[in-house]
């Protein structure tokens, strides 16, 4: 008897959905190649070149011969020892270069962090919008996701009060994000400590992502948790990269800092799935975290006066809601007040931002990704690192289109 038909793909990564943001980049870079006019407003990166002194350095790095050859897959320990030192520089957390593990991006340390720590069942404290990456993760370390919904009232923000009410015998996480992905929200100390005072009073372990540490504006600061409640430390790992910071999205350096258990079990399942990161993209990162952050403050400078415009833009749309972001470069408007209605001339009212973000790429050829996407409907998020021209056109587009 021959046996049954089995599912060609796993169950487990068949559940997995494609990263929204990388797709309707991807849309937006395809249609441009087809000679249309596309603006687009969802890839999350810096449009900047990488420093050239990072880049002299990679190129430097690649006529040394040692770095072509297997390196230590936690790191190079020259790089894990820079990391350390500038975690104290930059946040004052204290760590030695055996916490740290180098990854292949941000993406690969929040992976190996909840690979690390979960059994199947586990319930991950998520509040929303979360970046898209964050509950596939999850499901994918045999953890459940409980997604904690804030509102732009509240300026994305969740509160002690939500997480308590969320909290169940099965919660071993809190995942927290400060300035976020992809609302620009970012936390104040009162408001960080009493959140990180109450994960360690209930006994959880809290991941927190600090990838875009150096990008707040205005009289926001940025903090980090286990500074802020020392006694959290023991149950804290801190993801981070060189991506935002430094402009080199595409060079693929991470890091995860923990206590030193979970930093061996995570290093160890490096050795098995990619072993050392790219030693090129090391000896970069190297240069990068090296070379002080004089560049990352004229990037922020272009950045904050770009979110100012942005924000003014999206505000003047009717129906638009669009709080002020204080951090990364993501404006997250609420268009509650636009769905339903309909767009003068087109016999169109979008119910959903996903028809809404299908509208306007059709007829504005502007993209941006919609809210179901961080589990916020009826939001959406700009990405404000584009050129300041395309920027302007983008928004005189949607302008002309929501009357």
């Amino acid at each position: 008897m021959a046996p049954a038909p089995r599912q060609r793909v796993s169950a487990r990564i068949a559940a997995v959905s494609e990263s929204a943001t990388l797709a309707v980049d991807a849309k937006a870079k395809a249609l441009k190649a087809q000679g249309e006019d596309v603006i687009g407003f969802g890839a999350g990166e810096p449009d900047f070149p990488t420093p050239a002194h990072i880049v002299e350095a990679a190129a430097a790095a690649c006529r040394e011969p040692r770095n072509h050859h297997y390196t230590p897959a936690a790191g190079l320990p020259e790089l894990r020892d820079a990391i350390a030192t500038k975690t104290a520089r930059d946040s004052q957390f204290d760590v030695t270069a055996a916490q740290v593990l180098v990854t292949n991006g941000g993406k690969q340390a929040v992976e190996e962090a909840f690979a690390s720590l979960l059994d199947p069942g586990d319930e991950v404290l998520l509040p929303a919008p979360y970046w898209t990456t964050y509950p596939e993760v999850v499901r994918l370390a045999g953890g459940v996701p409980v997604e904690v919904q804030t509102t732009p009232e509240s300026g994305y923000k969740v509160t002690v009060e939500q997480l308590e009410r969320a909290l169940t015998p099965r919660t071993k996480v809190l995942l927290f994000v400060s300035p976020s992905n992809p609302t620009g929200a970012v936390y104040g100390e009162d408001e960080m400590r009493a959140l990180a005072t109450w994960a360690d009073e209930r006994g959880l372990w809290v991941v927190t992502d600090e990838i875009y540490e150096h990008l707040v504006y205005g009289s926001a600061r940025f903090h980090s948790m286990p500074v802020l409640v020392p006694e959290l430390a023991e149950r804290c790992i801190i993801v981070n990269g060189v991506a935002k910071t430094y402009a080199m999205t595409g060079w693929r350096v991470g890091w995860l800092i923990g206590p030193l258990d979970v930093v061996k079990a995570a290093a160890n399942l490096q050795s098995h799935s990619t072993s050392n990161v790219c030693n090129v993209a090391q000896m970069a990162a190297l240069a990068a975290l090296s070379g002080g952050l004089e560049d990352v403050k004229e990037m922020r400078s272009v950045y904050d006066r770009r979110r100012r415009a942005i924000v003014a833009a999206l505000s003047d749309l009717p129906g638009v809601l669009c709080p002020e972001p204080e951090g990364a470069f993501y404006a997250f408007p609420s268009f509650a007040g636009v769905l339903g209605r309909p767009f003068a001339g087109l016999g169109k009212a979008p119910t959903t931002t996903l028809e809404l973000a299908e509208l306007v790429l059709e007829e504005a050829k502007v993209a941006f990704v919609p809210g179901e996407a961080f589990g916020a409907p009826g939001c959406g998020r700009f990405s404000y690192a584009l050129a300041d021209d395309d920027l302007a056109e983008g928004m005189a587009r949607l302008a002309k289109l929501f009357g």
